[in-house]
């Protein structure tokens, strides 16, 4: 949680990147899938990770978060 809480900050928060996000993971995906799904990942995780944190996206953070963790958008 420390780690994922870093971006938190709203620098993170970029919205065109966070509606496309949020579409392709309207369906549960694998984390790295839907983020190559929306582009190049080192563009696209860190808006990933902060819709996390917001809980605008969710996943099971009791396991830790790696490429095939399942990912869906909050309902």
């Amino acid at each position: 949680m420390r780690w994922l809480a870093g971006y938190r900050h709203p620098r993170h928060a970029v919205t065109e990147v966070g509606d496309v996000l949020l579409e392709a993971f309207r369906e549960q995906s694998p984390l790295m899938a839907g983020a190559h799904q929306v582009g190049d990942p080192i563009a696209v995780l860190p808006v990933l990770f902060h819709l996390i944190w917001a809980q605008q996206l969710v996943s099971d953070l009791t396991v830790p978060l790696d490429a095939d963790i399942a990912v869906v958008a909050r309902r």
